[in-house]
């Protein structure tokens, strides 16, 4: 069965790249290039659904949206 996660991706200031996954919290990863970064969030959710399924916890859905807001404060 494929399921699709919506992922975060952002750089890092030492270089490279983050990335986690937001219905699934604790789920995170890194890479030296997005494609890398990818390619292990991949891994990582795998990892954490089987675990999942060990546990007989449900799997969250994946189409939960995520939606990216600026928000201004004050220093």
């Amino acid at each position: 069965m494929l399921r699709h996660f919506k992922v975060i991706i952002e750089p890092e200031t030492e270089g490279g790249y983050s990335v986690h996954v937001p219905v699934l919290p604790g789920c995170a990863s890194q890479g030296e290039t997005i494609e890398e970064a990818i390619a292990n969030i991949k891994e990582a959710i795998e990892l954490y659904l089987w675990s999942l399924k060990d546990d007989n916890l449900p799997i969250p859905e994946s189409d939960v949206e995520v939606e990216l807001r600026e928000v201004e404060v004050s220093i």
